[in-house]
């Protein structure tokens, strides 16, 4: 990390007299200048170790506080700083976290949280979560590592637990520490234990519970699991009477005397409260009654062993590709022989054919084909309608125009008005009033 340079914070040296012989620090650029560099050196943060019980719920929240002064320009100090901050966590080297590890951020301006229930197995084993904060606004990261040591923890786990479902709660507000303990401190008047602990939170979403609408204010809901060491109250119980067992199959609310100790803040559905006896071992085991369905037990699988001689695929190959072929040459040769080899013949089509439909036959080939060769003679005449057949004035037969071997295909549809042979005249009236003819 580069160090910003004297020069850049200011004026470090306060001089003297009237040459540049003593140099003297001012207490106030002293001030600064060291809280400056102690700002800088606080950036380069250590992995962070936190010791948390197994069957105990683990909270560890992500500030982002704690992690803006690691993206620069540093803020300077008695600066509010509010860019956008969102984190990826992972454990290390994989790309997701552990089973039993939750995380959440609402909104990249909210603080995000770790939580969970660490499990029996990962005791004494240190778990390290890789934590990367990305700066909306300027696009910088930052990382730090999370290492969870896990502890074991005395009367693990503890023999009776009870899971609640809070509707008017999601579980970034109910994971603070404040939440929380009021919640605990309310159970603790109903169920007077001598421990007690918080185990699990769950969001109804991961229950496959809906996203409520936003109106109203509605919450998603949150399941609380806790833990104590003596059977559960009176209070607890009324809930499993066959009274408020039918209030809740007829979805009414059951009638609870110790709601009102929680009404106040919490809003508990007393319908999904859900008690468990870890002291009441049930067997599982159920006799196996072989049927038709079932089969015998063969043992345990012996896979095949690695001195497995290699198997020729040659022959087969042969026998999947010849036995197709050959049919279908069999098939390709009559064929052939049908189709070339049996083929009749028209002399011997005409010798079975009576002779009368061979008359018949002859004639109709005989005029069509003079119909066609007449077809290629064939003239246009010019049509008689367009010709005059009597001279106007004299009343002689005037001949055709053209010839009969005239080309009329090439003559225009109208023609050009001339002087022909055997056309009168019309006389045209002059501009001096003679006529001329």
């Amino acid at each position: 990390m580069l160090l910003p340079r004297w020069w850049e914070l200011g004026d470090p040296c306060a001089w003297t007299g009237q040459g540049r012989g003593t140099r003297r620090m001012s207490p106030a650029t002293t001030g600064t200048f060291l809280l400056t560099v102690y700002t800088i050196f606080c950036k380069v943060h250590s992995d962070r170790n936190v010791y948390p019980s197994a069957g105990v719920l683990f909270v560890h929240v992500l500030e982002r506080e704690y992690f803006k002064g690691e993206f620069p320009p540093y803020p300077k100090p008695g600066e509010i700083s509010n860019d956008p901050i969102t984190f990826n966590t992972n454990l290390m080297g994989y790309p997701d976290r552990p089973g039993w590890l939750r995380y959440i951020q609402r909104t990249p301006y909210s603080d995000g949280v770790l939580y969970g229930s660490p499990t029996a197995e990962n005791v004494g084993k240190p778990t390290i979560i890789e934590i990367t904060a990305y700066n909306r606004r300027t696009f910088e990261t930052a990382r730090h590592n999370l290492i969870i040591n896990i502890m074991s923890a005395e009367d693990f786990p503890l023999p009776y637990q009870a899971e609640f479902f809070i509707k008017n709660m999601n579980v970034e507000e109910m994971l603070a520490s404040e939440v929380l303990g009021d919640f605990l401190g309310a159970v603790k008047n109903v169920w007077q234990p001598e421990r007690l602990n918080a185990i699990n939170i769950t969001s109804a979403l991961d229950r496959g519970g809906r996203v409520p609408l936003p109106i109203n204010d509605l919450k998603e809901g949150v399941y609380v699991m806790v833990g104590a060491d003596v059977p559960f109250s009176s209070c607890l119980r009324e809930v499993e009477n066959p009274q408020n067992q039918l209030r809740c199959s007829q979805e009414m609310e059951p009638v609870i005397t110790c709601d009102k100790k929680f009404r106040t803040q919490f809003y508990i559905d007393w319908c999904k409260i859900s008690l468990v006896d870890k002291t009441k071992q049930v067997s599982t085991y159920q006799e196996v009654i072989r049927g038709e369905g079932i089969l015998p037990d063969g043992g345990e699988y012996k896979p095949p062993s690695d001195s497995l001689k290699s198997r020729d695929y040659y022959t087969d190959f042969l026998i999947t590709l010849a036995v197709p072929s050959a049919v279908a040459l069999v098939l390709f040769l009559i064929l052939a022989y049908i189709m070339c080899c049996r083929r009749e013949g028209v002399e011997k089509r005409n010798m079975q054919t009576p002779d009368i439909q061979l008359v018949h036959h002859s004639a109709i080939q005989k005029s069509t084909k003079e119909l066609r060769d007449m077809s290629k003679n064939r003239e246009i005449a010019w049509p008689l309608s367009t010709l005059p057949v009597f001279h106007p004035v004299t009343g002689e037969i005037i001949p055709p125009l053209h010839a009969d071997n005239y080309d009329s295909t090439n003559m225009p549809l109208m023609q050009t008005q001339q002087n022909l042979p055997h056309q009168t005249q019309i006389p045209q009236q002059q501009t001096t009033g003679k006529w001329y003819p």
